[in-house]
């Protein structure tokens, strides 16, 4: 898993509301167990319509979204069912963080357990957000997940929540068995004296 330090990017703005799980990767994309070609399939029935062809109207598709690594998302994003695959085609595509005013816990903690930093705002910084994209598109956020902030374009920096464990596992770039095998040599020790 890479570190997360710090990102500076443009936003791509989904404001719909109560995305679930079944969205962001359909059920027909769950019979894999690795992550390789579920960006093709990220937000599927929102990106391809029923021939396969693409939407070029949602904004993944859109040409000055492609390098884009932050969702601006509305409120309640990840509900549904409990699919680590949601995160796995989030970070496949190349989106690194999300922001909302809430999301599921269930897909907040398979985020953090797969580098892609959900952030939760409040709804008056929500709102200001997405006024300041409509109004200029190409406006970049940066976050510091070392100092927990959101640094916005002709504002000030906002502090956002997130667990401890999680922020020092994407900080130094392991997941929760890359912690347990960075422990080893205690690990062994302490077996030693049973």
């Amino acid at each position: 898993m890479a570190k997360f330090t710090h990102l500076k990017s443009k936003v791509i703005v989904i404001p719909n509301r109560n995305i679930d799980t079944d969205q962001i990767i359909p059920a027909r994309f769950l019979k894999v167990t690795d992550k390789n070609g579920l960006g093709e399939a990220l937000f599927s029935d929102w990106r391809y319509n029923s021939d396969g062809s693409v939407k070029p109207d949602f904004v993944l598709n859109q040409q000055q979204n492609q390098d884009a690594k932050i969702i601006l998302a509305g409120d309640n994003f990840g509900c549904g069912s409990s699919r680590e695959h949601a995160p796995w085609a989030l970070t496949a595509w190349g989106i690194n963080a999300v922001i909302s005013t809430s999301f599921a816990d269930i897909f907040r903690n398979n985020a953090l357990k797969n580098a892609l930093l959900p952030i939760v705002v409040n709804k008056d910084i929500h709102q200001s957000l997405f006024e300041l994209v409509a109004q200029s598109p190409d406006s970049e956020l940066s976050i510091n997940l070392a100092s927990q902030t959101l640094t916005i374009p002709r504002s000030t920096a906002v502090t956002f929540p997130i667990d401890s464990f999680a922020k020092n596992c994407l900080l130094t770039g392991v997941d929760q068995l890359g912690y347990i095998l960075s422990h080893e040599s205690l690990i062994e020790a302490y077996e030693s004296t049973c």
